[in-house]
């Protein structure tokens, strides 16, 4: 009898090490791939203007940085081709949602002003992005839109007061888009975007739908 009890409790001490180990073995995983998946490396800069390629971003997008760089390096850059094109971008980056690993992945951030940014970042979090599923290890289910076509429709120049910053000339940029598949047609498709000049740059500090 005193062996059979001694091999019973031999075997559930057994069980509960390796029960343990498995334990171990699944969270060290668990936070091996998080840390993996927060990887991110920069691989395009546009240095003047403060703007970094993400290796994380779509082909597409990367297309879009190498055409925004053209027009930037330019000795005298024109000023429209370059709204146009960080307003295509915008768009492209922030009502993509598939690519996004949780509703904290904000796009776009890039070309908001920063006295604008914090504002923005919560605005965005709680609405468009509030039921973004997160994505840290790659296994996410949900469908979710990808912005495939971008229309500017109208650029104009308007004097813009932000805080308490007056722009004489700030870009107004109408601009329309829609996604991959009609199973998104019910997401937001058009909007109004406002640049206003920041030093070098032009910086967006109104979405306006």
């Amino acid at each position: 009898m005193k062996l059979k009890k001694k091999a019973k409790r031999l075997i559930v001490a057994l069980l509960i090490i390796i029960v343990i180990l498995l334990g171990i073995l699944f969270v060290s995983d668990k936070i091996f791939n998080k840390d993996k998946a927060k990887e991110v490396k920069i691989v395009n800069k546009i240095d003047k203007y403060g703007y970094n390629l993400k290796d994380s971003k779509t082909k597409k997008y990367h297309k879009l940085f190498d055409e925004l760089k053209k027009i930037l390096s330019k000795k005298e850059v024109d000023e429209e081709e370059y709204v146009k094109k960080i307003s295509e971008m915008f768009i492209y980056d922030f009502y993509s949602l598939n690519d996004k690993t949780a509703k904290t992945d904000i796009g776009g951030v890039d070309f908001v002003y920063p006295g604008a940014l914090e504002n923005f970042l919560l605005k965005a979090e709680d609405t468009y992005y509030k039921y973004v599923e997160s994505d840290i290890y790659g296994n996410r289910n949900q469908p979710l839109p990808t912005v495939k076509d971008i229309e500017i429709k109208n650029v104009t120049q308007e004097v813009f007061a932000y805080g308490d910053k007056t722009d004489e000339k700030a870009y107004i940029v109408e601009a329309s888009w829609d996604y991959t598949d009609e199973e998104f047609s019910k997401y937001q498709t058009s909007a109004k975007l406002v640049f206003i000049h920041d030093g070098d740059k032009l910086s967006l500090v109104e979405l306006q739908k």
